[in-house]
């Protein structure tokens, strides 16, 4: 990681935990812009939209800053079997990306813990779709996953069910991706209503984090995201992280090291 970093930078990867920090520095060589404004809302309990192109590190931008603090917290007082995180996607594959994109950073976190002779956090994750086992479903109930990663349509469905609102009640964090593609359609209202069916569950105000890489009016879809929780100018009370929706492209012309030659010998 670059030595010298920008002040927000530094100040936002300061707030991680040094077993967080030491895995990022091993996994990339520095945030992006879209990261560093997302973790030092997020980290300040703000609601955050971040509108930036794929590739940007948006899941990473949202994940780290909840992660990190389920480190410290198991670190110092040890992490009670309670759900704390809600990941959103409109489709189970990308579901099951996310997934999978989570196990590497929890398994370079503990590393990280052990090698510093720090008590181990084991930070569980289930998702839960309409495909998701019966096995799961019912390990899900006994023992809480501390991130769920789910679907509008199967976060619904706990949020009907006792067990499923019991496993729910302790959230704090809940993570919409590809928010643009709910937004303006009956999914996105019927996930509009769940997310207030799940604020008024926990009893505490969430902090709601959206992703997407394409955003028509990016004022409308925060103000889709967080609800009624609006400034008294009645504007969304949420940081909007807008880094563009064109990736940055490195374009480079090469030529072979050699001139070009005659190949057939009748050619001149």
């Amino acid at each position: 990681m670059p030595s010298q970093l920008n002040p927000d930078t530094a100040a936002a990867l300061a707030r991680f935990h040094p077993a967080v920090r030491a895995w990022f520095a091993s996994a990339f060589r520095a945030p992006t812009s879209a990261q560093t404004k997302a973790w030092l809302a997020i980290q300040a309990g703000r609601h955050v939209l971040v509108a930036a192109p794929t590739g940007s590190g948006k899941t990473l931008a949202a994940f780290l800053a909840a992660i990190d603090a389920l480190v410290q917290e198991g670190v110092e007082h040890g992490l009670p079997d309670e759900t704390r995180i809600v990941y959103v996607s409109p489709l189970k594959a990308l579901s099951n990306d996310i997934q999978r994109n989570l196990e590497a950073p929890l398994a370079g976190i503990r590393e990280a813990l052990a090698r510093a002779g720090l008590p181990d956090v084991n930070i569980r994750t289930l998702m839960r779709t309409g495909d998701t086992s019966q096995r799961d479903r019912v390990a899900m109930r006994k023992v809480a996953p501390h991130i769920v990663v789910t679907t509008p349509e199967s976060l619904y469905i706990l949020l009907t069910s006792k067990s499923g609102r019991e496993t729910l009640s302790m959230t704090k964090m809940v993570i919409v991706d590809e928010v643009h593609a709910l937004a303006p359609n009956k999914r996105g209202m019927h996930l509009a209503l769940s997310l207030e069916r799940l604020a008024q569950l926990t009893g505490r105000r969430l902090t709601r984090v959206g992703l997407s890489a394409t955003q028509n009016t990016v004022s409308a879809v925060a103000h889709y995201l967080i609800g009624a929780d609006l400034k008294a100018d009645g504007s969304p009370d949420c940081l909007i992280v807008d880094a563009g929706h064109v990736r940055e492209r490195d374009i480079a012309i090469e030529l072979p090291p050699a001139p070009f030659e005659v190949v057939m010998s009748h050619e001149t």
